[in-house]
């Protein structure tokens, strides 16, 4: 037993976040950085003496401030910071002097400021930006050639929207270490007339070397019903679906879709975004719907988990484009911008182009991958003088990767009947993520958005009177992940808390479900939903099946009293610490990692700290020891994947029967790699 004078925290309450104020607000007493003058001597250091510092270095075990670094000394100098420390402390002599924070950044140009000119990248070292971008040794611009000699830019938006400092860059700049031409590992040739050619599908499913699940083909699951779940005014759109999956394939080992699981979706690219490619690319009409004989030289494309080897078959160039490669979802390489260099016919975009891919444009090429997703149309009309061929462009293009969503419904019980038959459905949920576009406005992620535009057909044939059933309008899926360990362990009638925010809470509504379909377990599940605004984007309201008032409890941050769903978990406190002292009972958290889940991780982690009277590091050993417990168990595993819209829905905690230490493997999302236990 601990007392407080021992070391014992109690549930953090202060001056910007407190229970009975539960909406955080901003400091207002940290001091601020004013802009530094033009008259301010860098080289010069504050002083690091007063009288106050001279009253607190009495005490030898008390640590003194160091003196300010040289790079940052004309941003503190003229804030007089011991001056600030010497008055606050000057009340009070016999007081140990306590560290003092400066807040010097707030906004975007205070960082600038900070970083200088050139982003940063020398201080960042090789983490910068991935990419091989900092593993070039950076260089100085070469000052000795004639600046009379000027650059002339794009006058473009798209070239604008890159953002992009050249410095003194002109025609004469000696650039080094450049990347060297990419290899083209992708050639066309005619199709032999002996050869069939396939029919081709680009329109609505992908061709039939795009097989992620082998050796089963992609199927393709007729939508039987879409509709928008938020309300209009909702920060973000989500969108419910269902899928018709009565024909789909029996697979070996007897594999079901199960409560939980999550399906992959091949998603293409617009019509619109490819027709654009091709007339950048300046790919006449008649050669984009051409079969033609494709061979590779290396590597999985155009599959996507197939064997590393050369292939040669027969396809099109609208396929490739729509299905293979992704031109819109991955920061830019400087293997594109290389290639882009190659093909370039006006002597400064060649210039630019070839500045990015070397040392010297390091820093601007860091700048330019570390912002905004550039995407390849955009490239491509901020540099219309470069038309490379469309096989080398596909050689250094990333592979066009699945995404996954998880089932928002118990597909056990799952049934439309029309008549005797029984038209077997499962359910996803999915939120559009949108992002700024350098035409103005927002553009869509590649998969939120192919849902959103499936969605909005279906949609509005329903509001001319046109019957789903009629309506033939399919989405190329796959089973995935169905190995789910919660699923496994509802034989057990344990109590169970599920936490989720925004589209993550919608795998719990088929948890819900297939709980409460067991007497033993009526009462022993709840749910707490964090939504911005009920009214707007609270997810299937009055749809769990279940007396909601009951068993859910939804969080609004910017409504009411504006609470977040990691507050409720301390509020919740009691309930919390029922849970993980029951028999067989466990709490899931499903949501964004950063912000949410690292909030409710340490809401949980104070919610024992409170309850069971521990310091900090008891409280982690605490969850510690109950992880390892259920690791000793054969049929236990370490937790659960939810993937659903654009954001990655990572499981963070398991706790008593679900654990995380597991290997991960990988894929892609709108955001990139992401991670899947």
């Amino acid at each position: 037993m601990h007392t407080h004078a021992e070391g014992h925290h109690r549930i953090p309450e202060t001056s910007t976040s407190h229970p009975n104020d539960s909406i955080p607000e901003e400091p207002t007493q940290i001091p601020k950085s004013p802009e530094p003058q033009a008259d301010i001597n860098p080289s010069e250091s504050s002083p690091t003496t007063s009288s106050s510092t001279d009253d607190s270095a009495s005490d030898s075990e008390t640590p003194t401030t160091p003196s300010s670094d040289r790079q940052f000394s004309h941003i503190i100098d003229p804030l007089n910071l011991e001056k600030q420390i010497s008055s606050s402390s000057s009340n009070s002599t016999d007081r140990k002097r306590r560290a003092s924070t400066l807040l010097i950044s707030s906004t975007p140009g205070d960082v600038r400021r900070i970083l200088g000119e050139k982003g940063g990248t020398k201080l960042v070292g090789k983490v910068c930006c991935g990419g091989g971008c900092c593993f070039l040794n950076s260089a100085d611009e070469d000052l000795a050639v004639d600046q009379s000699i000027s650059l002339s830019v794009p006058d473009s938006e798209a070239f604008r929207s890159l953002q992009l400092k050249l410095g003194r860059l002109n025609l004469e700049t000696t650039l080094t270490n450049t990347v060297d031409i990419p290899e083209q590992i992708v050639s066309f040739a005619s199709v032999p007339p002996d050869q069939s050619t396939p029919v081709s599908t680009a329109a609505q499913h992908p061709p039939e070397f795009v097989t992620p699940h082998p050796p089963y083909s992609v199927f393709p699951a007729k939508v039987h019903h879409a509709r928008e779940l938020t309300k209009p005014g909702a920060e973000k759109r989500t969108y419910h679906f269902e899928l018709d999956v009565t024909d789909y394939p029996t697979e070996s080992g007897d594999v079901d879709f199960v409560v939980g699981g999550a399906i992959g979706v091949c998603i293409p690219n617009s019509e619109e975004l490819v027709e654009e490619i091709f007339d950048a690319l300046a790919i006449p009409k008649y050669l984009r719907d051409k079969p033609v004989l494709l061979r590779t030289s290396k590597g999985r494309w155009p599959t996507i988990w197939g064997d590393e080897k050369p292939r040669e078959l027969v396809t099109t160039r609208r396929e490739l484009l729509t299905w293979c490669s992704d031109v819109q979802s991955f920061p830019t390489t400087k293997l594109v911008l290389r290639v882009l260099a190659e093909y370039a016919e006006a002597p400064n975009e060649k210039k630019i182009l070839l500045y990015l891919a070397s040392a010297q444009g390091q820093a601007a090429f860091c700048d330019l991958r570390t912002g905004p997703y550039i995407t390849l149309v955009q490239l491509l009309n901020a540099f219309p003088s470069s038309r490379p061929p469309l096989n080398h462009l596909l050689s250094v293009l990333n592979t066009l990767m699945p995404r996954f969503y998880s089932l928002s419904q118990d597909p056990q019980i799952s049934c439309d009947r029309q008549g005797k038959d029984c038209h077997r459905l499962i359910e996803i949920a999915v939120t559009v993520h949108e992002m700024p576009n350098w035409r103005g406005g927002p553009r869509t992620g590649a998969g939120s958005g192919y849902f959103e535009r499936v969605a909005k057909k279906l949609i509005e044939a329903e509001k001319k009177g046109v019957q789903p059933a009629s309506f033939d309008l399919r989405v190329p899926m796959f089973r995935g992940l169905m190995a789910n360990p919660l699923a496994r362990e509802f034989v057990a009638d344990g109590p169970m808390l599920l936490i989720g925010a925004g589209v993550g809470v919608a795998p719990f509504r088929g948890f819900v479900q297939r709980r409460l379909k067991s007497a033993n377990c009526a009462n022993k599940v709840w749910v707490l939903q964090g939504v911005r605004d009920s009214l707007l984007d609270e997810l299937y309201s009055g749809e769990w099946g279940v007396e909601e008032e009951k068993v859910k409890t939804v969080v609004q941050s910017r409504r009411g009293e504006g609470r977040y769903v990691q507050e409720e978990v301390r509020h919740q406190a009691d309930l919390v610490w029922f849970i993980v002292n029951a028999p067989d009972g466990r709490v899931f958290v499903c949501g964004s990692t950063k912000g949410m889940g690292e909030g409710v991780e340490k809401a949980l982690v104070d919610v024992v700290m409170e309850k069971g009277n521990l310091n900090l590091d008891e409280a982690e050993a605490f969850w510690k020891q109950k992880k390892e417990g259920g690791q000793k168990r054969g049929d236990r595993s370490d937790g659960v994947v939810s993937r659903s819209g654009l954001a990655v829905r990572q499981l963070i905690f398991g706790m008593l029967q679900a654990l995380l230490d597991v290997p991960f493997t990988s894929f892609y999302n709108d955001h990139g790699l992401g991670l899947t236990i």
